[in-house]
Order: C-alpha cells, then sequence, then structure tokens
C-alpha cells in the first residue's frame, strides 16, 4: 500500500507542476490558432494558391530530374535534401516555403523506409509521460508537451489522411482504474487547447459494448472498467507522398529512385558544395537494354552547353575562363552522365545538403568524412495486420504493460486491425524482416485480452521498420540516446537531422531548415509556414465530400471479355477515394469512369484500378512496389492481395510508362521479392502450436 499511495502523490504532484508548465510556458497551447494575416501573412496566401490549385499539376519526373541538372557550382540551389521521408520532405516543403530554392533525393521511393512502416499513430507519448512522472523529468515532460501540439498540427494540415482515434485501456483492478485515470487526465492537462477529446472511464459493461472482442475475465481477473483516450491515427505513406507532391506544386525539385553516391567538396574550404547523384530508374533501363555504347564527343559538348545555359548566361563566362573556386572546367566535365549499366549519373549543387537519409544518415555522413562517429542506434518495431473482426471501427485497444514490460497497440487501420509494436536492437538494411518470435509476442500479448481465439493464420501481413534512434555526436556518452531529434553539422555544409518521429516531423523540418539558413548564410523570403499550411488534397476538404463522389460519378468497368460495362461508386469506394485523396478525389474518379478503369484491384478492398494511373501521372508513382507499398496500402493490408493484383497493376503501369514486355517480367520479379519480406501466414514459416 505504501508503494501504492507513493505512485498516486507522485502522480499527483507532477500534475501540479504539469498545470504549472502549461500556464507559464503554453501560450501557444492556450492561444487561438493564428489566421494567415498574424502568421506568414501575403507569403502564406501565395503558397497555399500554389498548393490549392485545382489545376495544379505535379511537374514531371525529367522536369524535376532536369531542375537538379541545371544547377551549377555559380547557380546552386540553397538546399538539397538527401532522403524522402516524412523528415526530409518535411524539410523540402519548408524551405521551399520560405522561398529558398530547393531539391530532394530519395534512393528508393518517398516513404519507402521507417515513415511507411510506424504504428499510424500521432501521439503525444502516454508512456513518456508516465517516465516523466515516475522519474520527474521535466525533459520528458516537455518534449509530451510539444509533441502533443504537434499532432493536432498535422492533424489540421492533412484532414483527410489523419483523423482522432479512441484508445481503450482495460483495467482488471481498481487501482489500475484510479491510476489510468489519473494519468490520462493529465496527459489531457498536457494538452491543453490541442486536445483532441476529454478521456474518460467507462465500466466493463459499457466497455464490451463498444470493443465486443474484449475479453471480461481474464487469467485469476475480471474487468473492472477501462479508460478511454483520444490520439491520432493517419495514412503515413500517403501523408509522406502527400508531402512530397506539396513541395513540388510549392517548387520544390523533388526526385526518388536518385541516389546519392559522393559529395562535391570545394577545393579550397572543402566545404560541401552539393552531391553525385545516380538516377536509379536508368539503372533499370541499362540492365533491360544493355550498356549503351560510347557517345561521340560531340555529344557530351552539347550536354555541357545545354547546363551552361540553364544558368544565367553570365555564368558561362565562369566555365569557360576557369576562374579559380568560381567554376573550374573540371567541375563542368564531371556534370557530363557517365553511359554505363550502373546509371545516369549527374552532379547538383547547393549551399547546404541536409541529411535526411534516417537510419541511413551515418552512411551519408560517412560519404563526407569516413571517420564520423556513429550517431544511429538501430531499433526494430514489428507489427502485424490481422482481420477486422479482432477490432471494432473506430476504436483502439492499449496494453500498456506486457510481460517484459513494453507496450501495445491493436488499432483499427483502413478496414482492418494492425497490432504491434516490438522494441528490439536490430542491424540496418533496406528491406527488414520481422522474426517469427516478434511477431508471437505481439500475439501472445494481446490474446490475454480478446476472447477471440488469437491465430498465427489470420495474420494478413507482418512487417519491420527501423527506428533511427539518435545519439549526438557532441555528447560525451552514449546515454545521451533519445527519442528526441538531433540536429547537427559536424562537416561544413552537411546539415544533419535524425531521431524523432512522425509525430513531430514538421517542427524537426523546421530546425533542419533554420540550422541549414544559418550554415549557408541563406537569405529566406519569410519565416517558416509550415504551421498553418494545408497539404495538396486538404484545402477546403470536407469529410461528407464522398457523397458528392458516390452522387455524380460511376466506375466503369472492363470485363475479361472487353466488354465495358458500369458500376456503382459505392461507399466504400468513395470514402476511400476522398480520405486517400482529398479534394483531388475526383480526379481519380474521372479516370474510373471515363477510361474504364473502375474496377476494384483485389477482392474485399476498394483499391481501385484508376488509382495506379493516377498515381503514375500525379504521384511519382515509377514501379509496381510504389503503387502496392506507398501509393495504396495493399502490401501492408493483405500480402497475398497484393500478390493477385500485381499483374493488372503492371499493366497498366506498363501503359503508362511505355514499359516494354522485359521491363514487365523484371517488376513482377522485383514486387514478389519485396512482398517475400511481408511475413503473412502464407509466406512464412511458423508452427501454429499456441496460436
Amino acid at each position: 500500500m505504501a508503494t501504492t499511495s507513493t505512485r498516486l502523490r507522485r502522480l499527483g504532484s507532477v500534475a501540479a507542476a504539469a498545470a504549472a508548465v502549461a500556464l507559464s510556458a503554453g501560450v501557444a497551447l492556450w492561444d487561438p490558432p493564428l489566421s494567415s494575416s498574424d502568421r506568414g501573412g501575403p507569403s502564406l496566401d501565395a503558397v497555399r494558391r500554389k498548393i490549392a490549385d485545382s489545376n495544379g499539376i505535379v511537374p514531371s519526373r525529367a522536369v524535376q530530374e532536369s531542375a537538379l541538372i541545371g544547377s551549377s557550382a555559380v547557380n546552386p540551389l540553397d538546399v538539397l535534401v538527401v532522403g524522402g521521408g516524412a523528415t526530409g520532405c518535411g524539410v523540402a516543403l519548408d524551405a521551399v516555403a520560405r522561398g529558398l530554392r530547393v531539391g530532394l533525393v530519395e534512393r528508393e521511393d518517398f516513404s519507402s523506409g521507417t515513415s511507411s512502416r510506424s504504428t499510424k499513430l500521432l501521439h503525444g507519448g502516454v508512456r513518456y509521460l508516465e517516465k516523466a512522472v515516475f522519474n520527474l523529468d521535466y525533459g520528458q515532460l516537455k518534449l509530451v508537451f510539444h509533441a502533443l501540439e504537434e499532432r493536432k498540427q498535422v492533424i489540421e494540415n492533412a484532414p483527410h489522411l489523419c483523423q482522432a482515434l479512441p484508445c481503450m485501456t482495460p483495467c482488471f483492478d481498481w487501482f489500475e482504474v484510479v491510476y489510468y485515470w489519473m494519468g490520462l487526465k493529465l496527459y489531457d492537462l498536457v494538452a491543453g487547447a490541442r486536445l483532441l477529446h476529454l478521456s474518460r472511464y467507462y465500466s466493463a459493461q459499457e466497455s464490451v459494448e463498444l470493443f465486443p472482442t474484449l475479453a471480461r475475465k481474464g487469467k485469476d481477473r475480471s474487468l473492472k472498467g477501462t479508460v478511454v483516450y483520444y490520439d491520432g491515427q493517419m495514412n503515413d505513406s500517403r501523408l509522406n507522398v502527400g508531402l512530397a507532391c506539396t513541395a513540388a506544386l510549392a517548387g520544390a525539385a523533388v526526385l526518388n529512385h536518385a541516389e546519392v553516391v559522393s559529395f562535391i567538396k570545394d577545393e579550397v574550404s572543402n566545404r560541401i558544395i552539393g552531391a553525385r547523384i545516380r538516377d536509379n530508374l536508368s539503372v533499370m533501363c541499362a540492365q533491360t537494354f544493355g550498356e549503351v555504347p560510347p557517345q561521340p564527343v560531340s555529344l557530351w559538348f552539347t550536354f555541357i552547353v545545354v547546363k551552361c545555359l540553364l544558368a544565367p548566361f553570365s555564368h558561362i563566362c565562369y566555365g569557360f575562363t576557369e576562374k579559380k573556386g568560381i567554376y573550374p572546367m573540371s567541375m563542368l566535365a564531371s556534370s557530363r552522365p557517365p553511359n554505363s549499366a550502373f546509371g545516369v549519373e549527374f552532379d547538383t549543387y547547393a549551399k547546404v545538403v541536409v541529411n535526411a537519409a534516417g537510419p541511413f544518415c551515418d552512411a551519408v555522413r560517412k560519404m563526407a568524412d569516413k571517420e564520423s562517429q556513429q550517431m544511429i542506434c538501430p531499433s526494430s518495431g514489428v507489427h502485424i495486420v490481422l482481420p477486422d473482426y479482432y477490432s471494432p471501427e473506430g476504436m483502439g485497444l492499449i496494453v500498456p504493460k506486457t510481460k517484459d514490460g513494453r507496450v501495445v497497440f491493436m488499432l483499427p487501420w483502413l478496414g482492418r486491425t494492425v497490432a504491434g509494436t516490438t522494441d528490439s536492437n536490430t542491424g540496418i538494411t533496406m528491406l527488414p524482416e520481422p522474426h517469427e518470435d516478434e511477431i508471437q509476442f505481439i500475439l501472445d500479448a494481446i490474446c490475454d485480452y480478446l476472447n477471440v481465439k488469437v491465430r498465427r493464420t489470420d495474420v494478413l501481413s507482418a512487417w519491420s521498420g527501423i527506428r533511427p534512434l539518435a545519439v549526438d555526436p557532441k555528447a560525451k556518452s552514449t546515454e545521451s540516446i533519445s527519442r528526441d531529434h538531433v540536429v547537427c553539422e559536424d562537416y561544413p555544409g552537411l546539415v544533419t537531422i535524425t531521431g524523432g518521429k512522425w509525430t513531430t516531423y514538421r517542427s524537426m523540418a523546421e530546425d533542419a531548415v533554420d540550422a541549414a539558413i544559418k550554415s549557408g548564410k541563406l537569405s529566406p523570403t519569410n519565416e517558416c509556414l509550415t504551421n498553418n499550411l494545408r497539404l495538396s488534397g486538404a484545402e477546403d476538404w470536407d469529410p461528407a465530400s464522398f457523397t458528392v463522389l458516390a452522387q455524380q460519378y460511376v466506375r466503369m468497368k472492363r470485363t475479361y471479355t472487353g466488354k465495358v460495362v458500369p458500376g456503382v461508386m459505392d461507399t466504400a469506394a468513395a470514402k476511400h477515394l476522398s480520405h486517400a485523396y482529398g479534394t483531388m478525389a475526383d480526379r481519380v474518379a474521372v479516370i474510373a469512369q471515363d477510361e474504364h478503369l473502375g474496377k476494384r484491384l483485389a477482392h474485399g478492398y476498394p483499391f481501385l484500378e484508376a488509382e495506379v494511373a493516377y498515381c503514375a501521372r500525379n504521384e511519382y508513382c515509377e514501379s509496381a512496389v510504389d503503387f502496392i507499398a506507398r501509393r495504396s496500402r495493399l502490401a501492408f493490408l493483405d500480402t497475398d492481395a497484393a500478390s493477385r493484383a500485381l499483374p493488372r497493376i503492371i499493366e497498366i503501369l506498363a501503359k503508362e510508362h511505355k514499359w516494354d514486355r522485359t521491363r514487365k517480367k523484371k517488376e513482377l520479379q522485383k514486387a514478389k521479392e519485396f512482398l517475400e519480406t511481408f511475413k503473412s501466414s502464407r509466406n512464412a514459416q511458423f508452427y501454429d502450436g499456441k496460436h
């Protein structure tokens, strides 16, 4: 009892401290949102108009690549971002909204790494708040304050992709009821004006009515009730792709499937002034058609002349007079793309390079300095997807403490149930795979809280993501490992941003751009605008907009015999399009209707053939994996369904991108290999004993 009373007293004292912090330092938390005239003014309105233009179309990939090639040592970009995850795309959007010239390159696809493999939650961190309470850690408390503020902002900036989600915490004794009720009320208090909804207690009977699969009795215990609180939920990779497309509409040159192979350094100051970039899509073409034969010197001369013409005319003189330290001919010559099976390479110049490569940021740093100290401590997070009957629509379940003290969530997501996560040490790989014991751990954790039989054979998909926990390289010990983010410039011209979490990507990007401006002595035209900047498809979006799609469009479908027949734009399809594409959904519906691409890609899922064509034209979808993993979420929802849909997806992409038969075969092979890393019940070896 002494321990219990101590815990409750400490909870009360921290609640009082939290209230004091909210009152003293929470002006931004409690004040009403600022209008555009108060924050950003004309600059914000101009950027908004670009993004929300109903006739706006993202520049093609070829145009974006040309913009990167068009930079030069005397006419560089302001910022070149390496990494197309949430943070990298956030940096690109923040920088271009400040009036800077921005480029971004991503080795694979936007959101191909950690950013597509999250728990899908936008949260302040209930468990971090608990640590703040029991360790009396003011630093952790500030992190929770900050994350809760950002949580609401992300939801407001992309309401079609994010929403509030109630999460239920089961209590099996009365102490737990009091403990969790007080703790989650403290969570409400810390959220302040950014509160989504108030938490509340439900009796055992009310809880079972809200969550029918919740067990009322367990091992020598009975359910006393639940405490329900609210956090945010998102479609993570579509939010990431939305960031990339929004940055492109605002004027940034974003390029996926383009890899930094080395840095360009100034010969005098040794500062990084750009990067050598390889177009990995050209690698695919080289593998398909064979190595390109050597080209005549005249072609290289033409390339150099074109590159020079892209810069202001006066800069050409510098190139040919070889003014020392400005634009030597050696740089001009190195800009030409080599012809080899390794793909086309080109140079892009920038005043500052921002390293936002997530788990791979150490590899990028070592390109600049082989002796650089490691700052990433990778952690593996595994998730599984189960059928929808495991959880009701619109209510999640949190297992607050598993056998080893970890927290496990079970959440409704896109018509299925996602459960996770684990937290274990791992290596850094491009395609991490979940281990069977981690999948079994999650099944064990939720089994004791459900009245439905938990079976390994019900796992539709399972994946692993790598969290880049960060250590400040300037810190004296590794005890500084944190869930917070780190911004540093440990090599001149290279600013690194890593750590943090999805919820705080916007503020992380703001900090990185601030550091880049300082490093490169840049001259932005305005302050950060992203705090009040809606993403593409979000402006004027309404939750009821799906009804317009259902009423105004039909899904014209082509049968196996080639006959075109009309189909209803049913509620499920209309809601899906509205939430996935926001105000751009009508463009997808037009393709479904006018181009006869209204058929579903997989039975039981709302994804339409029209989405493949739309994403290829408007969202830089360059491969089958890009679509099944990041544009739609079929690979994450149901590995087997994704595999069955692949031939039709590749057929549509081949028409859009003019692929030949060899390329289509390679796409199918690559997609099958990708799906093998998702350990569903169909493609994993396991013993279905307990589960």
